[in-house]
């Protein structure tokens, strides 16, 4: 009588994964993983200074629309300083309101850091202004000033 296989048994090579194959997959999908976690992280830094990135843009616009509103005054000088970072008292010119209402935005935007700061300068009717903040956040060294500045200008 001929030898015969029983039907319901699976060759021996096919018997399913061994615990060496099953543990390398699980170190192979762990490995992928962690990576994906660390793609995670650096795009929530990336994405938090970029944000700064845009606010830092908006204020910047933001008093150059108030200067031009009040383009008579902005041509002589009347908004122009060097780089502040205490926020300016308002006083009773629309200059001086239109520069506290701009540093308590970007303070607000940006952070009230000691290096959030504003500087506009204005000569012949064109005017930079110059936002400067830290992105230490952004960059993930906390420990350090990551200090960056970005400059608007324009004709009055």
């Amino acid at each position: 009588m001929p030898f015969r296989r029983n039907p319901y048994r699976s060759p021996a090579k096919s018997r399913g994964a061994s615990l060496i194959e099953v543990l390398i997959a699980v170190l192979i999908m762990a490995i992928g993983l962690l990576g994906i976690a660390a793609l995670q992280a650096t795009t929530l830094k990336n994405s938090q200074s970029a944000l700064q990135r845009s606010q830092a843009v908006v204020q910047t616009y933001a008093i150059l629309d108030s200067m031009r509103a009040n383009a008579t005054v902005a041509r002589a000088g009347g908004y122009n300083m060097g780089k502040v970072c205490a926020t300016p008292a308002a006083a009773a010119s629309l200059a001086s309101q239109d520069i506290n209402a701009w540093f308590l935005s970007m303070k607000g935007a940006l952070g009230d850091f000691a290096s959030t700061c504003g500087q506009v300068n204005c000569a012949a009717n064109v005017c930079t202004v110059t936002v400067f903040w830290d992105d230490s956040r952004g960059s993930g060294d906390s420990a350090t000033l990551q200090a960056h500045s970005i400059a608007t200008t324009t004709q009055i």
